[in-house]
């Protein structure tokens, strides 16, 4: 595949962050992400274990550095560490970067086989340090779990980055002792906004939190410092004088970060999505069984590419269905 020229949308912006959702399903149902009562795509829809190989590697030769696997919860997938110790062998070989996002419920178990793998940092989606509280937003996580999941990748030594979504009246009056828990142990915290993504049975209004208030309320406690530390994700950082600690703000709502944007999004389908708020998206799953050779699969991935929008139009309103009717965990977070 050497010589595949790379993948540049009409605004200039060069695709090297991939984002390859290996399932739609998950052990939790957070209640910003999706709703109790779950209906998860049937087995025979997603994609076997090679082909995500086989479609993540084709994204890597057009010049993907960056690989990211999320869910749902990956590490729910079945025979997921011959996916991940497969791909690894990209990395230093035109792949800078394989990594994932968890829940951490399955790190005990996973931890060291990641380690082995090539893999040295990943983001742990955590909302609260209170177990009734967790139960509350995860309907059904063992927040113990989490933490012998979180303990075990530390252990494994993975650089751990918490990811925690803004919740208002229900983690906001957490969020100082989270970034100082989390700077403690040594990790990086980001937090995020709620994002206006499927019906979930509640209305999101009653959860959305700007981060530009977040923010103001932080700085009457700690310091907070510009860095141009960057992990080639939406996160802008700055570092936290007291704590010595980074802590990033992903604001796809108050203040978007598109006009960068190098990401797409692969579902467990094969469907590529070049935008997360926008419902356009292409069929990868056919040319990737039309043929043994990738010929048809880069042509798809090339005239979708031509597609990718300049931003997304995510907007919160109680009177106005979510922005995208899909949810979050089909979408890859």
């Amino acid at each position: 595949m050497a010589g595949l020229a790379p993948m540049i949308d009409r605004f200039g912006r060069r695709i090297t962050y991939l984002r390859v959702s290996v399932t739609d399903r998950c052990d939790f149902r957070c209640v910003y992400c999706m709703a109790e009562d779950m209906t998860f795509l049937p087995r025979q829809s997603v994609l076997s274990l090679e082909e995500l190989d086989r479609l993540a590697s084709a994204f890597v030769a057009r010049g993907v550095r960056k690989l990211r696997l999320t869910g749902g919860e990956p590490l729910v997938r079945r025979n997921i560490m011959s996916l991940i110790s497969s791909l690894a062998r990209h990395l230093g070989n035109g792949l800078d970067e394989l990594t994932l996002t968890t829940n951490a419920s399955q790190l005990h178990r996973y931890a060291d086989a990641l380690a082995d793998c090539g893999i040295a940092r990943i983001n742990i989606s955590l909302d609260t340090l209170d177990p009734a509280k967790f139960r509350a937003i995860t309907r059904i996580g063992d927040f113990a779990q989490v933490m012998r999941g979180i303990d075990a990748a530390d252990r494994a030594g993975l650089k751990i980055k918490i990811n925690t979504v803004a919740l208002r009246d229900i983690n906001a009056d957490e969020i100082a002792d989270l970034i100082a828990w989390a700077h403690g142990r040594g990790f990086d915290l980001s937090l995020i906004e709620t994002m206006p993504m499927g019906e979930i049975d509640t209305d999101r209004t009653d959860q959305y939190l700007p981060l530009s208030l977040v923010r103001a309320r932080l700085s009457q406690r700690f310091t907070l410092e510009e860095t141009d530390y960057r992990t080639g994700g939406p996160s802008r950082y700055v570092s936290v004088r007291e704590t010595g600690g980074r802590l990033g703000f992903i604001t796809p709502m108050t203040h978007n970060f598109c006009e960068s944007c190098n990401r797409v999004r692969v579902t467990c389908t094969g469907t590529l999505y070049m935008c997360l708020g926008q419902d356009d998206a292409a069929d990868l799953r056919a040319p990737l069984r039309a043929s043994a050779d990738d010929d048809l699969l880069h042509a798809a991935i090339d005239a979708a590419i031509a597609r990718k929008p300049k931003g997304h139009d995510f907007i919160i309103d109680r009177d106005q269905k979510p922005a995208v009717a899909r949810h979050m965990s089909a979408t890859g977070g």
